[in-house]
C-alpha cells in the first residue's frame, strides 16, 4: 500500500469552521492560533477610471461566483453629503476628488464584513448630491467582498484590507461616450453640464488620483469588461483561493470538495431532524457517491486511444487497474455500495479500530485485507456526519 495518504472530505461550512481536534476527520489537533482563527472573507478591489466598466465586471464576476456568497460595495455609496454652499456651487464642486469621499466610514464598512458583521451601507442620490436620510442597504457578510470605485487603491488602510486588487484600463475615448450616456439618462443632466464637469474635474483628476493607483493592481484588465479571457481567469483564481479552507492549509494532503449548493442542499436535508429514514439514507447516499468519485479522480490513469463506432480514433485514459477498497467496521460499510457502484468487481476488505486504543495502545482490534494490497492503491472508507441530532447520526 503506498505511503502517500490523501484525505478526502465532503464539508459544508458549518463543519469546516468547526472542525478542530482530531475525532472529526482523523487528522492532528491543530495549534490554538490555528483553529481559532475565523474564516476571512476573499476582498477583491476593482478601481479604474470613470465608466470604465466597473459595474459590468464586478457583475461578471458575481455571475460566475453563483456558488458562493458575494457582495458588492460601490465607493459612491460613500459620498459626503454636501453643504448648503456646497449645493448651491456644486458645479464647482470635484466629485472626483478623494476629499469627496468619506474613507472612514468605507474603511469601518469593509473591516466589519471582513470581520463577519453586516453593515448599513448608506444611500447617495446622485440628482440631489446628498444621502438618503431615511433609506440604507443592509449588507451581510459573505465568502466574497467586492469594493469597487474610482479611488479604493488611493488609501493604503483600505488597499491593505484587499486580498486581490484589479485595474480596468479603457480607452480614454469609450469611457468619456459612456459617461455621457450615464450621466443623461440616468443622472438628468445635459450633455453642455457633462462635457464641462469632465474637462474640468474629472479628467484632471483621473491623472492625479486614479491613474497613479494602477501601479497597486494585481491584475490590469485592458478593455475592461469586454476582456472575457482575463475575467474567465480571474474567477478561476477567486475560486482556487475560496476553495483553500484552513484544514487545507494547514494539512497539504487534505482535499475538501468545493461546497456547492447541491451539497449545502444534501447536508441541509441530513441535518433536519424532520427528515425521514428513507431520505436520510438516499440524501447520504448521493454524498457517498460524489466522494467516491471525487477520490477515483485523485488515482492515476494512463493514456489509452480506442476506435470510435464511426471509426475514428479517440484519445481517452484507462482507469487505475491496481485499486481495492478498506472498510472500516461499521460506519465504512455505507461506503461500499457507492465504491461498487463506481469501480466493478473492485475487491473491499475491512478492519475494525478502536479510536481511542486500550490499556496497551492498540487499536486495530481487527483485519482482513486482500493479500496483495501492498501492490494496490487504497480507498480507505469511514464515513464522518457532524450534527447534532442523534437520530441522524444512528440511521446510517
Amino acid at each position: 500500500m503506498s505511503e502517500e495518504t490523501t484525505r478526502l472530505i465532503a464539508i459544508d461550512d458549518h463543519e469546516m469552521e468547526n472542525a478542530s481536534g482530531p475525532n472529526l476527520f482523523g487528522l492532528p489537533t491543530p495549534t490554538a492560533t490555528e483553529a481559532n482563527a475565523p474564516k476571512q472573507p476573499f476582498v477583491i478591489g476593482v478601481s479604474g477610471g470613470t465608466a470604465s466598466g466597473k459595474t459590468t465586471v464586478c457583475n461578471m464576476i458575481i455571475q460566475q461566483l453563483r456558488d458562493h456568497r458575494v457582495v458588492l460595495v460601490s465607493q459612491d455609496s460613500f459620498y459626503r453629503g454636501l453643504t448648503p454652499e456646497e449645493s448651491r456651487r456644486v458645479h464647482e464642486y470635484n466629485f472626483d476628488h478623494p476629499d469627496a469621499f468619506d474613507t472612514e466610514q468605507l474603511l469601518d464598512c469593509i473591516q466589519k464584513l471582513k470581520s463577519g458583521q453586516s453593515y448599513q451601507v448608506p444611500i447617495y442620490d446622485f440628482k440631489s448630491h446628498s444621502r438618503l436620510t431615511d433609506s440604507f442597504r443592509q449588507v451581510n457578510a459573505s465568502d466574497v467582498i467586492i469594493l469597487e470605485g474610482i479611488l479604493v487603491f488611493h488609501d493604503r488602510r483600505v488597499r491593505n484590507l484587499m486580498n486581490m486588487k484589479l485595474f480596468l484600463d479603457t480607452d480614454d475615448d469609450v469611457r468619456l461616450a459612456r459617461r455621457i450616456k450615464r450621466d443623461i439618462v440616468e443622472r438628468g443632466r445635459d450633455i453642455n453640464s457633462v462635457l464641462d464637469q469632465y474637462a474640468k474635474f474629472v479628467k484632471p483628476a483621473f491623472d492625479d488620483f486614479v491613474l497613479p493607483t494602477k501601479k497597486y493592481a494585481d491584475v490590469i484588465i485592458p478593455r475592461g469588461a469586454s476582456n472575457h479571457v482575463a475575467i474567465d481567469l480571474i474567477v478561476q483564481h477567486i475560486r482556487t483561493k475560496l476553495g483553500q479552507h484552513n484544514l487545507c492549509k494547514i494539512y497539504p494532503n487534505l482535499t475538501a470538495i468545493q461546497s456547492m449548493f447541491q451539497i449545502r442542499g444534501m447536508h441541509t436535508l441530513i441535518r433536519d431532524r424532520e427528515t425521514s429514514k428513507h431520505d436520510f439514507i438516499f440524501y447520504s447516499d448521493r454524498l457517498i457517491r460524489l466522494v467516491v468519485e471525487h477520490g477515483l479522480g485523485h488515482l492515476p490513469f494512463t493514456e489509452k486511444q480506442v476506435v470510435t463506432p464511426t471509426g475514428s480514433v479517440y484519445t481517452g485514459v484507462d482507469f487505475c487497474k491496481k485499486l481495492c477498497g478498506v472498510s472500516i467496521v461499521r460506519s465504512g460499510e455505507s461506503m461500499e455500495n457507492a465504491l461498487r457502484a463506481c469501480c466493478k468487481g473492485i475487491r473491499i476488505g475491512k478492519i475494525l479500530i478502536h479510536r481511542d486504543g486500550d490499556d496497551n495502545g492498540k487499536q486495530l482490534i481487527y483485519e482482513k485485507l486482500p493479500k496483495d494490497i501492498s501492490e494496490r492503491h487504497v480507498l480507505l472508507l469511514d464515513p464522518v456526519l457532524a450534527t447534532d441530532f442523534k437520530e441522524n447520526r444512528e440511521m446510517l
